[in-house]
């Protein structure tokens, strides 16, 4: 049994693993074991008891979502497992690296997951730009099929299953499950009021579970060797191992797989190679662009879901993006939230009129045409738009973390840039760009 389960088939200097690779390391026993020997109840039972937790960035406990997909007395008619690979938080590329490197484990999972839900289609919903992920996983679909890993009667147990890679226009707004579903239904990508659930009626009005990549690659491990070997992967209460990754200016910015729990602190220094030469940490955004700053006094604190958040801020996907001290914080923040007023899907008013007034005043700010108000008025965008209930979805509210959290550690900068203006970083009245 591998510490490093995600990647352990992951070797740079070879090609993809192929089936023939993928079975000679234990690939696909984990179907064998579930289809012949557990019940989809069973399995179920086992991906709860592992505490296994949604990697895509909320957090939500799997094994509790799965649950709420009716299982008994289901009227005829399909159920959907809906695989997210859109990856499009940024700062993100952990699943790009699963998907690219090891496609068959993105299969497998796949197959476990719907036999657990008795689902009899899926899709793998990935961006247009991933064209090698996309191209692979359609070869690993086509040697599963040949294989009878896919298809009618899978294994000769009865249980059928079809899988499809859909490439999709890519929105960030389809990181919310609902806005995936409304996509691949061939509409317009807005989330939809919840209840009913997608557990319960969702792709095309049928009970459906959405799991991005990473949380579905696990199920594998899970299955094939036990919930309390995987909850003895991590260090503390989150279970399991994840994918951290760092980008920034670092030494060795990249992807690594590590335990639940591994500190900040050694993620930046051992595993990044700590700050370039010349450059020092200012703070750090540690799940993607959507969550709040945190700074050196919470470099020793464990990258685990509950840790992260009484800091204030959020684990995400766990791919942090490092905030250096020759990179003005105000030019971060408003490209940041750029980004976000183009991705709105423009459903409510708080989202679509709110985040582009949001970047008008940070860049007045960045540009030298700030003024003591605009303080006041991202002080009150943060309380109106930051605030879950406020929005028809999470965008907004996301968008907003590293705005508050930046006038909070940073708050001298913006002050220096409205007084001066002009951004002491750049030397001129416009700081776009950082360094």
């Amino acid at each position: 049994m591998s510490s490093l389960p995600l990647t352990q088939n992951i070797n740079e200097q070879r090609d993809p693993v192929d089936l023939a690779a993928y079975e000679k390391n234990h690939g696909y026993e984990a179907v064998h074991k579930a289809l012949k020997e557990m019940s989809p109840a069973d399995c179920l039972q086992e991906i709860k008891d592992s505490a296994l937790r949604g990697r895509g960035g909320a957090g939500f406990p799997t094994g509790m979502k799965w649950s709420f997909v009716p299982m008994d007395n289901v009227s005829e008619g399909h159920k959907y497992l809906v695989c997210n690979a859109d990856e499009m938080e940024p700062g993100t590329f952990k699943d790009r690296l699963l998907m690219e490197c090891d496609p068959h484990q993105l299969i497998e999972g796949m197959i476990l997951s719907a036999w657990t839900i008795q689902a009899d289609i899926a899709y793998i919903f990935i961006r247009h730009e991933y064209h090698l992920a996309a191209r692979l996983l359609q070869e690993a679909i086509d040697e599963c099929k040949a294989k009878g890993y896919l298809g009618n009667d899978i294994l000769g147990t009865g249980f059928n299953l079809e899988m499809y890679v859909h490439s999709s226009a890519g929105r960030y707004i389809c990181g919310e499950e609902t806005a995936l579903i409304s996509s691949l239904e061939g509409k317009r990508a807005n989330p939809r009021a919840k209840p009913p659930f997608p557990q319960i009626s969702g792709l095309w009005g049928r009970p459906t579970i959405v799991n991005n990549v990473e949380t579905l690659c696990n199920i594998t491990h899970i299955i094939r060797n036990g919930a309390g070997w995987f909850k003895s992967l991590g260090l503390g209460a989150d279970s399991g191992t994840k994918l951290f990754g760092v980008s920034g200016r670092v030494k060795n910015p990249g992807c690594w797989e590590l335990p639940m729990g591994t500190p900040i602190r050694e993620l930046i220094e051992q595993h990044a190679g700590g700050m370039q030469d010349g450059y020092k940490l200012r703070g750090l955004l540690p799940g993607g662009a959507s969550t709040d700053f945190l700074v050196e006094e919470h470099l020793d604190l464990a990258m685990d879901y509950d840790v992260i958040g009484k800091a204030g801020s959020r684990l995400g996907t766990g791919t942090m993006i490092i905030l250096d001290d020759k990179t003005c914080p105000v030019g971060m923040v408003k490209n940041l939230v750029e980004f976000f007023a183009q991705e709105s899907c423009g459903f409510c008013t708080p989202c679509r009129d709110g985040l582009p007034w949001t970047a008008q005043v940070l860049d007045d700010i960045d540009t030298g045409k700030g003024m003591k108000v605009d303080m006041v008025t991202l002080k009150n965008q943060v309380r109106f738009i930051g605030a879950i209930g406020n929005t028809h979805c999470a965008l907004a509210p996301g968008a907003m973390e590293p705005v508050s959290s930046a006038m909070k550690y940073f708050a001298e900068d913006f002050e220096t840039h409205i007084k001066n203006k002009a951004c002491s970083y750049c030397k001129t009245n416009s700081s776009t760009g950082g360094a």
